[in-house]
């Protein structure tokens, strides 16, 4: 590997911005298509996410990357997916016994929001800071 040591942050805006567009679109079309009955997406098939019931580990991922894509982007309808999300499909993940998945799914959501609010990048909200800190808790 031969590693370029004059690159600097700005040498790589235009690849990142790229790199968040896209990354935007595969946001957009996952929250289009995605059937929650069917379980999260695990892996893929021909180019497109299928689930897996043994395993909900990238559900977390799922919802938890639209919160990254808002606070990198600022677009709030990806802060709306992760946020509307967490609220309404990852409850269940916060008392599964016997997994190993609860960072990759409870800090990709409920902690990803909770630290955006710590750092001003949400308002505060007292109710919602209690709710993603008892989730982060149990």
């Amino acid at each position: 590997m031969n590693v370029d040591q004059t690159l600097s942050t700005p040498d790589l805006k235009s690849s990142l911005d790229h790199f968040w567009t896209l990354s935007g679109q595969k946001i957009v079309a996952l929250d289009g298509r995605h059937d929650p009955a069917k379980g999260a997406p695990v892996f893929t098939e021909a180019g497109k996410y299928t689930a897996r019931g043994w395993t909900e580990w990238t559900e977390g991922f799922m919802y938890g990357s639209a919160l990254l894509q808002f606070e990198v982007t600022g677009d709030e309808r990806f802060l709306q997916i992760g946020r509307t999300a967490t609220r309404d499909k990852m409850a269940s993940h916060l008392t599964h016994v016997g997994v190993h998945d609860h960072g990759f799914n409870n800090l990709s959501t409920y902690g990803n929001l909770l630290r955006m609010m710590q750092e001003g990048v949400l308002p505060n909200n007292d109710w919602e800071r209690e709710f993603y800190t008892l989730a982060i808790k149990i």
